[in-house]
Parts: structure tokens; C-alpha cells; sequence
């Protein structure tokens, strides 16, 4: 289980809001390069039948790892997804899904990182990895 207690995140976080995280209702709970905590409700981003969506579970290992790619790139650098897959482990109906991505490299011109999402209980929903490509950052 991952502590949900939300801790002082970074100030440009607040730069770059996504419109789809928060439909999600998407909380960011931790994050350095290394490591992403975050979760998502159940309700509200199920399939027609009440389950986890697994494309919400896409979504939300995308968001963790590009925010810890990000991290790790700025400012000189952003992080943009180039590559993600998952594996599906079981049936999520209620509750939350929090989500834990670890860095497996952090380059000069790429990010790879594993996400594990588990329920309320600590079983694995999904296993994903996401690799980021590293670009010039838009902003400067």
C-alpha cells in the first residue's frame, strides 16, 4: 500500500494542467524523477459493464512517468511519450487505483519507466511501461 497523505509537490506542476487528468480526477500524491505516486477514483472512469477502464489505466501510467520524465528533464528539456504498453491483471469495481511509477532509465535523450497500479487492497491492476523521448522544452 502507498501512503495517500499528499506531500509538497514541485511548483511547475501547477504549469502544466491536463483537462483529461482532471476528468480523471487524477491526485499527484509524490514525484521526483525517480518516482511517481498518484490515484485515481474507480467511479467515474469505468467501462459500460462498472469495471476499471483499461484505457484509464493507460492514461494514468502515462500522466505518472511523464511527469517524472518531465521532471527530470527541465528545463532545458520536456517529455513527450513515444512509446507505452500494458498488461491488464485484474478487475477493478470500486474504490481507488494508485498508481507507482519507477524510473529503469533516465538519459540525456530518453526516460523509461515501469508504473504499477494497484487497488485498494494492493492487488496489481496493471503493469505498464512508458518510454519518453526528451525535447527541446517549448517554453524557453
Amino acid at each position: 500500500m502507498v501512503d495517500a497523505t499528499p506531500v509538497k509537490l514541485p511548483d511547475w506542476v501547477a504549469d502544466f494542467p491536463s483537462a483529461l487528468d482532471d476528468k480523471m480526477g487524477f491526485e499527484l500524491l509524490e514525484l521526483t524523477p525517480e518516482r511517481v505516486v498518484g490515484r485515481c477514483p474507480v467511479d467515474g472512469n469505468t467501462q459500460p459493464i462498472g469495471l476499471w477502464h483499461g484505457g484509464a489505466s493507460c492514461v494514468m501510467a502515462e500522466t505518472l512517468a511523464s511527469l517524472g520524465a518531465v521532471a527530470h528533464a527541465l528545463p532545458d528539456r520536456f517529455a513527450v511519450g513515444v512509446d507505452i504498453n500494458a498488461t491488464h491483471h485484474r478487475a477493478v469495481r470500486s474504490g481507488h487505483v494508485t498508481g507507482v511509477a519507477t524510473a529503469l532509465k533516465l538519459g540525456r535523450t530518453t526516460a523509461m519507466y515501469e508504473i504499477v497500479l494497484s487497488d485498494d487492497h494492493g492487488n496489481r491492476v496493471c503493469t505498464a511501461r512508458l518510454t519518453c523521448q526528451l525535447v527541446p522544452n517549448p517554453t524557453r
